[in-house]
């Protein structure tokens, strides 16, 4: 399936088209999020996620008969711990803020991906790629127009889920170095880095029993039809998380997290769509900048594949 999703496009490398598969998944996601949101618990959401990315995650690995706890344990479960506080973060910002503001807020994380992944597992950042994408944050800029940078008055966002939001987007850009980290094979070239779909398993599994109690305290029935966004919702969140996991893997982290920021395009779209959304000019000129950028960065040839950690 990947395959097919992927390898129609040529010129581009694996790894951004990857990356950018993914961001189509994860903006219908975030869409579903808000409209389950309206009635349901954040945490409600983010347990019936994990429920069915545990159990689809689950039956691939068994067909694949691939080992579900990996041989990385306390690195899997880190990675967990760090998405299981962003997703929650996130889905907490996708349900009290506009679908394209919180998915602006948290795409302020490749520059923290692109920091971290310096400074803990040694990749450079070359200028070019580090003005792309500060010139797609320039886009996110100029399509939100946050009140602290452009003034207070109606269209302020409310200060904690923006702050949520934010603080969704550092864990975020932590969870993303360690999946990067466990793409890779072992020091010295041992062995070979984590199965993409052990490291999604994890993920999955810690989010379940980070969320279940949550929860519980505050459950609420769903409806028939909302059984059915959750679900879908738990599908396309397998799929974004599935291609981000092996964009990483194959990508550096700072080019690979650029090509991330489509899913501001995709969500704008969705809020127009289904959400009354209508973007403005600036909307309008800020996601023709972040398309700009990602396709510049999408140009220039992958790299050799960094030395082994």
């Amino acid at each position: 399936m990947t395959s097919i999703l992927v390898g129609t496009v040529r010129g581009i490398p694996r790894g951004l088209r990857y990356m950018a598969v993914g961001a189509f998944c994860f903006a219908v996601m975030s869409a579903l999020v808000k409209l389950a949101g309206a009635r349901l618990p954040t945490m409600e959401v983010v347990l019936a996620r994990s429920v069915v990315v545990l159990a689809i995650s689950w039956v691939s690995l068994r067909a694949a008969k691939v080992p579900v706890w990996g041989r990385r344990r306390g690195l899997l479960l880190l990675r967990g711990s760090l998405g299981f506080v962003a997703l929650s973060a996130f889905y907490y910002a996708v349900i009290h803020l506009p679908l394209a503001d919180a998915t602006v807020i948290q795409y302020t994380n490749p520059i923290f991906t692109a920091v971290l992944a310096a400074l803990v597992i040694g990749e450079g950042i070359r200028r070019r790629e580090m003005a792309l994408i500060l010139l797609s944050l320039t886009g996110v800029v100029v399509m939100v127009r946050p009140a602290f940078l452009f003034g207070g008055g109606a269209s302020a966002l409310p200060a904690i889920p923006s702050a949520v939001a934010l603080t969704g987007a550092v864990f975020s850009a932590a969870a993303y170095v360690v999946v990067r980290f466990l793409g890779r094979s072992g020091r010295g070239g041992e062995g070979r880095g984590e199965h993409p779909v052990v490291i999604v398993y994890w993920f999955a599994l810690v989010s379940t029993l980070g969320a279940l109690p949550f929860a519980a305290t505050r459950f609420v029935m769903p409806t028939g039809w909302e059984w059915g966004v959750l679900l879908a919702i738990g599908v396309s969140t397998h799929l974004g998380q599935l291609f981000l996991t092996m964009g990483l893997r194959d990508e550096r982290a700072g080019r690979a997290m650029a090509v991330a920021y489509l899913q501001i395009v995709f969500a704008a779209a969705w809020g127009l769509l289904f959400f009354s959304e209508v973007p403005d000019r600036w909307t309008v000129t800020g996601a023709g900048i972040i398309v700009l950028a990602t396709w510049l960065v999408s140009r220039r040839p992958a790299p050799r594949r960094d030395a082994p950690v």
